[in-house]
């Protein structure tokens, strides 16, 4: 049996019309049944108490343990003295304690600034210590030499680490003694422990930033300079100190660039006279240069150079 093509495309249209009837359909439905509330009855007949109820017997039914074990042992708002608030315990929050008026803080919210402070740590490391100078110039020294991968990238940041932690040591210990024992001690608040805390690393700043960088950021801000320290916020300072560090690494990676560059061109001279100018004059120049860096001691002139760098 033979099917014309108008009856075919007629058979084609129905069915896709019958399927978006159905489509429809089941939406309508679903959506119908998920607006209408449904509710439970019992079969059985239950005479409703229409007796008044007390709130807090009510509120204590739902409990599921017993009234001594509640941590919620006061409402809120029940408190008439210091005294009673201090008894006064609502479970399952973050609240700031002061523990015998010493101002100590509460061990939920101390975990809670520590998770905040570890998060923003890369960050402070990066922006206010020595870290900058120093992995840039260790990278512009990998390059130099035309070892892509060698040292491995893990092994920069590890040395860079230490040689920060090297130079920071006595702004960290400053830092610490002045601002974090007082504070564990409770005889300074919060904002006294941050304003101390940031001295150190403020007299650090300070002294390896350029007072052209200052002033520029004082002017973008619209602040006029006395030229002492107390009067330059951190906003203005930190930047400052950002662009200084770059422009005194990418100084030292322009030194450390010279001595391989008179190697390359001294190899790519030869090859030419030489007439072999299809090699590379890198695979020759990598070589000598290598053989140059570990007969200067160059490790410990670029590591000793960049931490006397800031002293």
């Amino acid at each position: 049996m033979k099917i014309k093509r108008g009856e075919s495309k007629l058979n084609k249209k129905t069915v896709i019309k019958r399927f978006v009837l159905a489509v429809v359909s089941v939406l309508l439905i679903s959506t119908f049944a998920f607006s209408v509330p449904l509710s439970v009855h019992a079969t059985e007949n239950v005479v409703e108490d229409t007796t008044p109820t007390d709130p807090t017997t009510d509120r204590d039914s739902h409990l599921t343990g017993s009234q001594d074990e509640r941590t919620n042992i006061n409402a809120p708002g029940s408190s008439e003295d210091p005294d009673d608030l201090k008894e006064l315990n609502i479970a399952n929050t973050v609240t700031v304690t002061y523990d015998n008026g010493n101002g100590s803080v509460n061990g939920a919210l101390r975990i809670l600034i520590t998770l905040t402070l570890i998060s923003l740590a890369p960050t402070l490391l990066v922006m206010m210590t020595s870290f900058t100078r120093i992995i840039v110039a260790l990278h512009f020294t990998r390059t130099a030499i035309g070892t892509q991968t060698s040292p491995p990238n893990l092994v920069m940041i590890g040395i860079a680490l230490f040689m920060t932690l090297f130079i920071m040591q006595p702004t960290l210990t400053a830092a610490y003694n002045d601002a974090v024992v007082p504070f564990e001690n409770g005889e300074i608040d919060q904002k006294e422990f941050i304003d101390t805390a940031m001295k150190p690393f403020r007299q650090f700043m300070y002294g390896q930033t350029q007072k052209k960088d200052v002033i520029l950021f004082m002017e973008i801000d619209g602040i006029e300079w006395d030229g002492e320290l107390d009067s330059i916020p951190n906003v203005v300072l930190i930047p400052s100190f950002i662009i200084s560090e770059l422009r005194t690494a990418f100084i030292i990676g322009f030194l450390i660039y010279v001595p391989f560059i008179v190697i390359d061109m001294v190899v790519a001279s030869v090859l030419m006279s030489m007439g072999m100018m299809m090699l590379p004059p890198t695979t020759i120049s990598m070589p000598f240069k290598i053989l140059l860096f570990v007969l200067a001691d160059g490790w410990s002139l670029i590591i000793g150079n960049l931490v006397k760098s800031f002293y």
